[in-house]
Parts: structure tokens; C-alpha cells; sequence
């Protein structure tokens, strides 16, 4: 006989992360409510020792650990790839900039390390904002700022294409994006903004971001996939970053991915704080 799913009601409200980075880190951070840990029935060896590990601690989170069959898990995350974890958790929001704590101006004119923020404009792709996510941390950015409206929540899915980083790493939101790049404009802080196409973009200069040359606090914003940069926001930008292709180009194929763009564009900047020692 044909075998049914087997349903596990959900905590209301509650979302279901799915993956090992994701479950372990927030399980490890705690910056969320977690409600069950669900590991895949295991009758041989592999995955044994990571899914003891996420059993340990779950349980020192006092977090039930449900052992179930692979296809509930499959249903309870839609079929993504979740490694034999679910992790069921309070959704996590993006952190206000008004609550922020706002680290010291000075700090990156005084011989201490520069700051340096990314800001995100109608990211609405969830696989696309992980992937920025994942390279914000990893590159060192010290803050990434998404707009409020018209972009992609923090959901599971950003969780994991952010290996994990989501769960550590936190994302704040603004509603008034052009206020606030003008207020940290007032502050000293440079803002530049990043484009694909250098013969789209007037009263900005643009440049190739190999000639950049980081030296203040630091904001690169981003534009949404296929858009770019809102005109407005464009206008609040200082200059513009380009990346230059590697040959003529085919119509059709002359931009990058957004997080592939950006990767290359913070790598850059980054790379003049390790020449210069810091």
C-alpha cells in the first residue's frame, strides 16, 4: 500500500529552517525562538556524528529532538536540500538601524580598522541575498543594511544560501533609504554606489573599482537584479564602481550576477586593508 506523508503540525507563526549551517548556527547563536529539531531516522553511519552533535545541542537549548522519517522531512521543507535537519524556529526580522548602536566616526580615520557597510536595494531574490550575505561575512563587512520595502525577508531559504551566515551575522533595514545615505554623507562617510553599465549613469562620475581608493568610513550600495540602482539613490552616491569585462561582450550577457558582482567589488575594497597591514 502507498505510503502517506507523515504530517507533524507546526507552531503558529513558526518557519522551518532546513540544512546543516543554518540549524547549527542558530542553534549555537540562539538569536531566535526554536520550538523542535527534527533529524532524519539513521540506520547506518553517515551523517551520524553531525546529527549527534545538533542533538547535544538542542538539548542543551532545551529544544525537543524529534527523529523522523526522511520524507517528513521532505515535506516539511517543500523538498529542498536539508541534509536530514529541519530546525522549526521563530522567523528572524531584520534588526531596526533606529535601535542600532552606531559605532564611533572616528574609528576608521584614527589608526583603528576602517568600517566599511553594505547597503542592499530591493534585493528580492532570496538565493541572491544569502549568497550576498555569506560574502558580506566572510569579506569582513562590518554591517549590511537592507531596504525595507520591495526586498527579499530573511527567510529560510536566504539561511541557507547564506551557509549559515544569516544566523551570526545581522542585517538591519531602513525605510527611508535615500535619508539615510544622505545622513551618513553628513557624517563623512563615503557612499558609492555600483554599476554594470558605466553609459547608463549621469551626474555620477564612474570609475573602474581597481582605482578606488578606500580612505574614510565606507558604504557601497547595490542596486536590485536587473534594475540597479534607483535613480535617487544614484544621486545620493559620491561615485560609481564598475567592473570591467574581461572582453567585448555578447548583447545580452553584459553584467554579472548581483552577488557575484558584488563579491568582486568588496574583495576589492578589502583587499587595500590587508596591503596596508591592517
Amino acid at each position: 500500500p502507498e505510503r502517506k506523508p507523515l504530517a507533524l503540525e507546526r507552531t503558529r507563526g513558526s518557519e522551518i529552517l532546513f540544512g546543516v549551517a543554518p540549524c547549527r548556527l542558530a542553534l549555537a547563536r540562539a538569536r531566535r525562538a526554536m520550538f523542535r529539531l527534527f533529524l532524519k531516522e539513521q540506520r547506518g553511519g553517515a551523517g551520524r556524528p553531525v546529527r549527534a552533535e545538533l542533538a547535544l545541542q538542542a538539548a542543551a537549548r532545551g529544544v525537543p529532538v524529534l527523529h523522523v522519517p526522511g520524507r517528513a522531512l521532505d515535506s516539511l521543507c517543500r523538498g529542498r536540500p536539508h541534509q536530514g535537519v529541519c530546525l522549526e524556529a521563530a522567523p528572524l526580522p531584520f534588526k531596526s538601524l533606529r535601535e542600532a548602536e552606531e559605532p564611533r566616526l572616528g574609528h576608521g580615520e584614527s589608526g583603528g580598522r576602517q568600517l566599511l557597510w553594505l547597503v542592499l536595494e530591493h534585493i528580492q531574490d532570496p538565493m541572491n541575498l544569502g549568497a550576498l550575505l555569506r560574502s558580506a561575512y566572510f569579506l569582513g563587512v562590518d554591517r549590511v543594511v537592507a531596504t525595507h520595502s520591495n526586498s527579499c525577508p530573511l527567510t529560510p531559504i536566504v539561511s541557507k544560501a547564506s551557509a549559515g551566515a544569516m544566523e551570526v551575522f545581522d542585517v538591519y533595514s531602513t525605510d527611508d533609504l535615500q535619508g539615510f545615505l544622505k545622513a551618513k554623507s553628513a557624517e563623512g562617510w563615503e557612499v558609492v554606489g555600483t554599476v554594470s553599465r558605466p553609459e547608463d549613469v549621469e551626474d555620477v562620475p564612474v570609475i573602474n573599482c581597481s582605482q578606488f581608493q578606500w580612505d574614510k568610513p565606507l558604504i557601497v550600495v547595490i542596486g536590485s537584479e536587473g534594475e540597479g540602482l534607483s535613480l535617487e539613490t544614484q544621486l545620493q552616491c559620491q561615485r560609481m564602481l564598475a567592473i570591467p569585462p574581461g572582453r567585448a561582450l555578447h548583447p545580452g550577457l553584459d553584467s554579472l550576477n548581483v552577488s557575484v558582482a558584488a563579491g568582486i567589488l568588496l574583495h576589492s575594497i578589502c583587499s587595500q586593508k590587508q596591503r596596508h597591514g591592517d
